[in-house]
């Protein structure tokens, strides 16, 4: 057995989750936020049987599609008083995905 640990961005949540619940997939939903733009996340944390890890990883990569968006880099402390807030390209979206063995699993 696997433990998924999936962070995608807000933006591809709801998708993914209703892609992976409709295949048979339980999810526990975190809401998390990403250190560098400081914009809502979602960690999804998945356990799923090893003849299953590829279609879960699957519907992972097809529905989280990473994007390019133009934003203002976040400033803190001296430099925001100091420095206009310039517009940057990044790119969002896909998925950061750890997956972990799981040696014991059980349901109260």
């Amino acid at each position: 057995m696997k433990m998924i640990v999936a962070i995608v961005q807000d933006e591809d949540s709801s998708r993914l989750i209703s892609a992976l619940m409709n295949d048979g997939f339980g999810v526990t939903k975190l809401a998390t936020t990403g250190g560098f733009l400081r914009a809502g996340n979602t960690t999804l944390l998945i356990g799923v049987d090893d003849d299953r890890f590829e279609a879960c990883m699957h519907i992972i990569e097809k529905l989280c599609k990473s994007r390019r968006q133009v934003t203002t880099a976040p400033l803190t402390g001296a430099a925001v008083n100091m420095y206009a807030q310039m517009p940057i390209e990044v790119t969002v979206g896909g998925a950061t995905v750890f997956v972990l063995n799981v040696e014991q699993f059980a349901k109260f």
